[in-house]
This record gives C-alpha cells, structure tokens and sequence, in this order.
C-alpha cells in the first residue's frame, strides 16, 4: 500500500474540505430547523395624572353643555307657552303720549295677539300699524317682562287750518292733512293750494314755504303771526298773505299782500314800517305787491265802501 506523503495528504483535506462547503452547495441546502424568534414585548401604557385630567375636562364640559342646553330648551317653551307671558286682555297694553289719537284705535292692530306670548309679538309690523294712523307722527313700543307692552307715541302738531274742497281740516308742517277732533279748540290761519289731491311731496314743500314766512315775520314783531289770515299756497312763487292790523293793532282792515318766495323778513319790516304812509297816499289799500325787487306796488280799494269812506 502506497503511503502518502504529508505533503499530499494536506492537498487531499484541503480539496475535500472546499468540495463540502461550496457556496452553490450551502445556498441550496436549507436548514432542517429555525430558531425561535424572541417576542417583541409589548408596553401598555397606563393612564398617568395629566390623562385623567383631560378626560375629566371633557366630561364637565359635555355634562355642563348637556345642562345648558337642556336649561335653554326648557326656558324657551316656559317664554314662548307659559301662560304668565301671554297677552291676555288689553289692560296690558300702556299707552302714553296721545291726546287725540283713542285709546281703541291704539288698541286695533294688537287684536291679533291675543293669547300669545309677548315675545312672539312683532312690534316692528305693529309700530307700522300704528304710523298708519294720521294723528301719528311715530311709535315706540317696548316689550315688559312678563306680559306687558308699551307704547309711546308722537303725534303730529297742526300748524295750519287747509281748506280743502268744501271742507276746512288741519294740515301739519309736513303736508299731512288731519280730521278736526270735535272737542279741541285750534286758532291758526286757513292756507289754501294744498289739498289732499296734491301729492305729499309738494304739499310739504309748500308748508315749508308757510313756515319759513311765520318765522321771519315773527322775527320782525312778536306776535305778528296772529295778524295773518290766509296764506294762499297755490303759486309757490308767489306767497300771498291776507293780514289785519297792519295800521294799529286794532285795525281790522284785510289787505292782500304779495311776499314773493324770498327775504320775508326783509319784505315785511317794509311793510309795517310804510304801510302808514302808503294808506295816507292812495285811501284804504286793497292789496300790496312785494314780490318784485325795489318796487312796490300799492293797489287802492275801489270798492263802493271804500270810495264812499274815503269822500267823506
């Protein structure tokens, strides 16, 4: 038997060591067994102090919103159903501020609101109502806690009496034409041009003009508004006012004067201060035209009175 040599017996171990751990040959083998994995610990994490806080902030806020909301559901039905807020009878209804205007006309438009709740009551609809009314300039209506209403009014001044066709009615300064109320005693002078057929616009523009020609002849002499008669409004250019007393304050005498539609002040204080003198000239003056700028022309009266007075 041939021995090998060291040397050979080395290269053999070698090359049957590296035939058995080839690496095509470890890949394809697969293991018999795998190891077991180690489990992967899982932590719960338990409610710490900061937690318990913000729940419980939560649940007073959800349990407080419950309450609120549960209190205004409540407070709502009590408001809008409870008989202790229902309007009932008219006594509850104050009335202030009118004169002329009834306590039943007052009372009309809130017929409709009887048996309901003074907060459903839509005082806005009723404060038009009430407007409506001629006698009212403005309402104000204001709800009392539980079941009043009150209501405030303005009622328009007259200025002025306005005929107005066959009849006489008062007018106030912005052209609205009121009934005459049967127990009030009014002395104002009568205007004409501003009956009801007009448009209200005009009848306003022309009761401004009125008021500004009371003004500034009052301005002139205190009292002078009670010397004027009528005040013919049909031609707004020219304003034409009857006046008594131009003489002496008893002096009874109507004459007709033609103020323009400007200066009255002005035009008037000439008036008093010539009249005298102009009546002296030309005998009882029947009218006087003012409206052109210095000139007047003075009109005698040649009436068959006033010839006869003035031959005398």
């Amino acid at each position: 038997m041939e021995r090998l040599k060291p040397m050979q017996r080395n290269t053999t171990a070698a090359a049957e060591s590296t035939e058995r751990y080839r690496p095509e040959l470890i890949a394809d083998e697969e293991p018999r067994y795998l190891r077991r994995q180690k489990p992967v610990e899982i932590r719960r994490k338990k409610l710490g102090g900061r937690a318990w806080m913000f729940y419980r902030r939560v649940l007073v806020f959800t349990a407080a919103g419950a309450t609120l909301i549960a209190g205004a559901y409540n407070g709502t039905r009590f408001l809008l159903y409870s008989p202790s807020m229902l309007l009932l009878k008219p006594g509850q209804i104050e009335l202030t501020g009118n004169h002329v205007v009834t306590r039943e006309a007052v009372l009309r438009p809130f017929a409709q609101d009887r048996n309901r709740s003074v907060l459903q009551i839509p005082l806005d609809a009723r404060r038009s109502q009430l407007e409506q009314i001629p006698w009212v300039e403005s309402a104000t209506l204001h709800r009392i806690l539980p079941n009043r209403i009150r209501v405030e009014l303005t009622e328009r001044m007259p200025v002025a009496f306005a005929r107005n066709s066959n009849e006489v009615e008062l007018i106030d300064p912005h052209g609205v034409i009121l009934d005459r109320p049967q127990d009030m005693d009014f002395q104002f002078p009568v205007v004409t041009g501003v009956s009801d057929d007009l448009p209200r616009d005009q009848r306003e523009k022309r009761m401004q003009l009125f008021q500004e020609f009371m003004k500034g002849i009052e301005l002139v002499r205190g009292g002078a508004t009670q010397t004027v008669s009528e005040v013919d409004l049909s031609i707004p250019k020219d304003l034409r006012v009857v006046l008594t007393g131009l003489a002496s304050p008893t002096d009874t005498q109507a004459v007709t004067v033609h103020f323009g539609s400007s200066d009255f002040s002005g035009k008037f204080k000439m008036l008093v201060d010539n009249f005298s003198q102009w009546q002296a000239h030309t005998g009882r003056v029947q009218s006087i035209d003012l409206q052109y700028t210095r000139q007047v022309v003075v009109n005698p009266d040649t009436s068959a009175g006033a010839m006869t007075a003035r031959t005398k």
